[in-house]
């Protein structure tokens, strides 16, 4: 079956561009022009993925990703922000946006954007919890483990955290990371491996734990003691 996409934009233009774009590449696509119509929608029809615009009338963008990771749904949100609104880019990211695409775009790049976001990668082979120096993460219930006090994370920070995990001691590139956890090349412009970092360090060092992801400048991350 093909994937379902709702699209949140109450700009006609836009969502029609998307949801004709969309469509010919053969997913299924929903439309709604206001927030609390796409909560609705995103409640009830159980999409695949989201294209959520931040400026909506009534229930704006950040109020409807928000509402939806509070109902822990977990499908991914691409977030469409205004050139200028770098603040809204990094609310969006911090409410639980998955990445964001700046206005006005490219429908090829939206594409592939689209793309990385429902790209599924095969099931893992049954496999204990990674341990690394006073952390675990369990691939079973993708939570994980410091010094008995459980961590929940969201997706994206089980992605990264895994990766990291299955890598001790290997400095990572941002290139690599870039493809191993969105699937595509962001440019030299993005932020968003900083955002979720500085969110999984809060997570781990919560109690005051030492840092165990390391920056290592002007080339990517490292998770060492």
């Amino acid at each position: 079956m093909n994937a379902k996409i709702l699209v949140i934009e109450d700009e006609p233009t836009i969502a029609n561009v998307i949801r004709r774009g969309l469509s010919r590449e053969g997913y299924n696509v929903l439309v709604a022009i206001d927030g609390e119509t796409g909560l609705t929608k995103a409640f009830a029809e159980f999409p695949d993925l989201i294209i959520l615009d931040v400026m909506l009338p009534g229930i704006d963008g950040l109020e409807v990703c928000q509402q939806i990771r509070t109902a822990k749904l977990q499908v991914p949100i691409l977030m469409l922000t205004a050139k200028d609104a770098i603040p809204d880019r990094v609310a969006g990211l911090e409410v639980g946006a998955d990445d964001y695409l700046v206005k006005p775009f490219a429908f090829e790049e939206l594409l592939a954007r689209v793309r990385a976001l429902l790209r599924r990668r095969a099931p893992l082979e049954i496999e204990g919890p990674f341990k690394f120096a006073d952390l675990s993460l369990n691939p079973s219930t993708r939570m994980a483990e410091r010094n008995g006090r459980w961590i929940e994370l969201t997706a994206k920070e089980y992605e990264l955290l895994e990766l990291f995990m299955r890598h001790p001691n290997q400095v990572l590139t941002r290139d690599q990371i870039y493809e191993r956890i969105w699937g595509y090349d962001f440019g030299g412009e993005s932020n968003i491996i900083e955002v979720y970092i500085r969110y999984l360090r809060t997570k781990l060092e919560a109690e005051g734990e030492e840092r165990l992801l390391h920056t290592t400048r002007g080339v990517g991350y490292v998770l060492r003691e």
